[in-house]
């Protein structure tokens, strides 16, 4: 059966002249025709357009090729052999994270994040953090600038940075992070199984305001933050077999 491909590009100079280029040598449909997704541009537009895929509630098979800086969820941009790519494709499937926070006010906001959700201080105050295992208190206060909680997916990504582990794809599990503790001050975080429901409560969220941040999208003076997997909602990712994800997080451990 012959695949129908939809064309999505970043809005950058570099991305906008591929899509050019590309037009002139493929066929593509609108997206409500579409079977798989091409998308140009970089990391970020990647995550940009898997949250509108979520919020859609219609996810494809996407293959991004890179026009951006680091490219790290994508392929190398090439012109040519797009069908022949894709057929040997290698599928990977990621779970995003859905979070639930409850604001100081007392609006509800869910989101879906793709690399982590991530609590962080909203001014020089440090915060102060419950942090609750699938209902148990496990830390009943933590005293830090923030915690985050990623995906495989997002292991390398801000939770590498906060000194958090790197998880391997289809491991089933997802990091636990604090970003700068004070308090417990050794506590370097956990690796949880991914069916975990990880519920973070700010002490005192009028003195000690908090945020909580779900890939790019952020809510202000947060109470509460409930965070689980997504297993209703999974993504799919194509990549280039001499070039894989799980390759390329394997390979984050030994960059010094």
């Amino acid at each position: 059966m012959e695949r129908k491909l939809a064309l999505v590009a970043s809005p950058t100079e570099a991305a906008q002249e591929a899509a050019r280029r590309l037009h002139a040598v493929s066929q593509f449909v609108p997206f409500n025709q579409a079977d798989t997704i091409i998308a140009l541009g970089g990391d970020g537009f990647m995550l940009q357009t898997l949250h509108g895929m979520l919020e859609n509630h219609r996810t494809l098979p996407i293959f991004g090729m890179n026009l951006g800086t680091v490219g790290f969820l994508m392929n190398e941009w090439r012109l040519d052999g797009l069908d022949q790519r894709l057929d040997r494709a290698k599928v990977y499937k990621v779970n995003p994270l859905r979070m639930h926070a409850t604001t100081v006010s007392g609006e509800q906001v869910t989101l879906p994040a793709i690399n982590e959700v991530s609590l962080l201080r909203e001014t020089r105050q440090t915060a102060w953090l419950e942090v609750s295992v699938d209902n148990r208190v496990v830390i009943p206060e933590l005293v830090c600038d923030g915690a985050l909680v990623a995906t495989p997916a997002g292991s390398t990504a801000y939770n590498l940075s906060a000194q958090g582990p790197i998880l391997p794809l289809g491991c089933g599990l997802v990091a636990l992070t604090p970003i700068s503790p004070f308090r417990p001050r050794r506590w370097r975080g956990a690796i949880l199984p991914e069916r975990t429901k990880v519920k973070m409560r700010v002490v005192d969220p009028v003195k000690r305001p908090v945020s909580a941040v779900a890939d790019q999208r952020e809510v202000r003076d947060v109470a509460s933050v409930e965070i689980a997997i997504d297993q209703a909602m999974p993504l799919t990712l194509l990549f280039d077999p001499e070039h894989t994800l799980d390759d390329r997080i394997a390979a984050e451990q030994f960059i010094a």
